[in-house]
């Protein structure tokens, strides 16, 4: 899934995370970070998206570009947003 990712964008790297059974993928390049929610039996709840937002770059759901789609959110996060590691 990383060397997919990263072949497919200008990403200069990619980390997978685990909620449980959501995936989420990091991705930061020079001009922009994304983070994609998945879930292969349900759409993705609010309270995963706040706790992303919260542990990865301290930001509230209206302060992002979100778009959500059947059992997937995905995650656009300005470049000047500060980034934390998910303990």
């Amino acid at each position: 899934m990383v060397a997919q990712q990263l072949s497919a964008t200008d990403a200069q790297f990619v980390k997978v995370y685990s909620l449980g059974p959501t995936t989420v993928v990091y991705t930061q390049a020079p001009s922009h970070q994304e983070i994609l929610l998945t879930n292969e039996r349900r759409n993705i709840l609010d309270a995963e998206i706040d706790y992303v937002l919260d542990k990865l770059c301290k930001a509230k759901q209206g302060e992002v570009d979100l778009v959500r789609g059947h059992h997937l959110a995905e995650i656009s996060v300005p470049m000047d947003m500060r980034r934390t590691q998910i303990l």
